[in-house]
């Protein structure tokens, strides 16, 4: 944990975002929002097409956090603030890019907040993104 410095990289993930993901997570979750499969109705409220889950992409971002910490049990905390949403074209896909760096070390406690920055097509879409790991 000594070797740890704040601002140093621990990993960087890369997922791609379609709408079969979308339909597989509005499945799982419940969340059948026409906003996430609906091009039409994400226009008519003003959405410039079909937007992910904020969850589905808090998500992404937590496992790459848990995969850097190789045991689910060992994240502590974990928070987001949803800034933008990201969009979905069909065909294809988005790509959310979430890069962790140490943003804290606590040796007392023996542990180490992850700060994370998420982003698809160049922009923020969580900000405050932080994650507290319990090392051994």
């Amino acid at each position: 944990m000594t070797d740890l410095e704040v601002g140093a990289v621990l990993f960087e993930r890369t997922y791609a975002v379609d709408r079969g993901r979308l339909v597989r997570y509005a499945g799982a979750s419940g969340d059948f929002n026409p906003i996430h499969y609906n091009d039409r109705f994400a226009k008519e409220v003003g959405l410039p097409g079909v937007i992910a889950h904020g969850m589905a992409t808090m998500g992404l971002a937590g496992s790459a956090v848990v995969d850097w910490a190789g045991d689910p049990g060992v994240v502590t905390e974990y928070g987001v603030r949803f800034t933008r949403p990201v969009e979905v074209p069909d065909p294809g896909h988005a790509e959310v890019a979430v890069v962790g760096k140490v943003g804290e070390v606590d040796l007392a406690a023996g542990s180490v907040r992850v700060d994370l920055t998420v982003t698809s097509g160049g922009v923020t879409v969580l900000a405050k993104a932080q994650a507290t790991v319990r090392l051994a």
